[in-house]
């Protein structure tokens, strides 16, 4: 069984200043929050966290390598990721954690599960359209991608005419 608890950070017994934490991602951590888009994937996070009297600053970094599938030709391909995130983590009366880079928690917390931040840092550091980099240089060839092209608009290529567009042309 996978469990979220090994990205707990418990800062009680931590003095004041900075300290650094180090995790590791597959896609086991995401099959816990039911996000199958991933082939497999190979994520290391760094943590600087930051302990002060009155609040908690975390400067979160991930690098690593996903292995996703091509929105246009679905083929596999890796991904080079990395990205990086500001939390700052302030003590109130209750639980606030809508904001994305300030988590309240309530007093007498003495440890937080940045699980949640790490998933939403990576999902959403993943460009809108994933495009197989093959397809941008030209190297890529599939038969989806020539089949694809049979039905590109902007192809001037002509594939033999058609009478009655021919007849429009003329009235210009």
């Amino acid at each position: 069984m996978y469990s979220l608890s090994k990205y707990k950070i418990s800062f009680a017994g931590l003095k004041e200043g900075q300290h650094n934490f180090n995790f590791e991602i597959d896609n086991h951590f995401f099959f816990f929050y039911d996000y199958k888009e991933f082939n497999s994937c190979k994520i290391k996070i760094d943590v600087e966290f930051t302990k002060k009297s009155n609040l908690l600053e975390l400067l979160i970094k991930s690098h690593g390598i996903i292995n996703l599938n091509c929105y246009v030709s679905n083929e596999s391909f890796d991904f080079s990721h990395s990205s990086k995130s500001k939390l700052v983590v302030k003590f109130g009366q209750k639980l606030n954690n809508e904001d994305h880079e300030l988590l309240i928690v309530p007093n007498g917390t003495y440890e937080i599960n940045i699980s949640q931040q790490l998933y939403e840092m990576i999902v959403l550091s993943l460009p809108l359209k994933v495009v197989h980099p093959g397809i941008n240089d030209g190297t890529l060839n599939t038969k989806v991608l020539d089949k694809l092209k049979d039905f590109d608009i902007n192809n001037t290529s002509p594939r033999g005419s058609d009478p009655r567009w021919d007849k429009l042309k003329e009235l210009k």
